[in-house]
């Protein structure tokens, strides 16, 4: 790999082959260049992004990929990579951005020049990328938080919400879906019975958590679409002495929920695994590349393990349902993030 000219920052490379700088490309060739490019180096959950993309380029045979990222997290760092990687005519970038606007100048150049663009986790808006991976979606969301609380008590009994502030667009649209499907008749023995707010405070959610159990007698879950939440909820329900009797789930990081997850309080959560985006996104990257797809709206990607992915309205794609932590696998991810 060449220096990077004079940038002002480091950047670490992790790359299974070398970029040829000014080569001219051939319409098909045994090896495709690829870029991850994420917000900041030194961070954990891109780290795991990059493993994802290591396995899914191991798994096709015909890509090599490279991890880069400015030390801060700016659109100017971000920016100067891509400038680099034009001039190094990789074949691929896939981006978390530091900004969904900033880039879209430097993403169309790239994207003029024949490399394939797109962002994941954090997007790019329109006309900056061809598609914008992201995690999952509100009703995907919903749905699973119920199906997990209902697992745990088997399908039986009250459940509550312990969301962050009612003002929270993406957890009331997560809430909404909720109620939808406890509607299923698989839930006709369970009731939903009130979503309360810890404005994700955690001496407020674990309050809000005390005092449901205290007034809902019959309560056998508690749900949690906050890290905040879920915390304070976990170590409120083992304070009052009732793990295992009111039973905990939600959204949460591996890291902060491993002890509950071990010692029993929380039987199982969900979160986007970060694993899994980077090997989206090389599946994506490879498929635009090859031309096996060309990320239009209503046409899927084939991405491996991880299914078909559609792409909806705006170029967006949905990686799928959040990823489920339970004992057997905690200690693995909170290692990673």
């Amino acid at each position: 790999m060449k220096k990077i000219g004079m940038l002002l920052l480091i950047v670490l490379v992790v790359s299974t082959g070398l970029f040829a700088q000014g080569a001219q490309e051939p319409v098909e060739k045994d090896s495709y260049e690829i870029v991850i490019l994420v917000k900041s180096m030194g961070n954990g959950f891109f780290d795991a992004c990059f493993e994802g993309s290591k396995q899914a380029a191991e798994e096709l045979g015909n890509i090599n990929t490279t991890y880069m990222g400015p030390v801060q997290t700016t659109a100017e760092g971000q920016i100067e990579i891509i400038e680099t990687l034009i001039a190094q005519r990789v074949d691929g970038i896939a981006i978390s951005a530091n900004d969904a606007d900033a880039l879209i100048p430097v993403t169309k150049k790239a994207m003029a020049a024949g490399i394939k663009v797109i962002s994941f986790d954090s997007g790019i808006n329109e006309g900056g990328r061809i598609v914008d991976l992201v995690p999952s979606k509100a009703e995907l969301i919903g749905r699973q938080q119920v199906q997990l609380a209902a697992e745990l008590a088997d399908y039986s009994g009250d459940v509550a919400v312990l969301s962050a502030s009612a003002q929270a667009t993406n957890q009331n649209a997560w809430i909404s879906w909720m109620k939808e499907e406890i509607k299923e008749d698989a839930y006709n023995d369970m009731e939903l019975v009130e979503v309360v707010y810890g404005d994700d405070a955690p001496d407020k959610s674990y309050r809000e958590a005390v005092a449901l159990m205290n007034k809902y007698p019959d309560l056998k879950a508690i749900i949690c679409p906050t890290t905040v939440g879920l915390l304070a909820t976990a170590q409120a329900v083992k304070d009052e002495g009732k793990s295992g009797v009111v039973e905990v789930t939600g959204l949460g990081l591996p890291s902060e929920m491993k002890g509950y997850i071990l010692d029993g309080t929380v039987g199982q959560m969900a979160l986007w695994n970060p694993i899994d985006l980077g090997y989206t996104s090389t599946y994506i990257l490879e498929a635009l590349i090859t031309d096996k797809a060309d990320g239009a709206v209503g046409t899927t990607f084939d991405a491996g393990k991880m299914g078909e992915v559609l792409v909806e309205d705006k170029g967006i794609a949905v990686m799928g349902t959040p990823f489920v932590f339970n004992a057997e696998n905690i200690e693995q991810y909170a290692a990673i993030f």
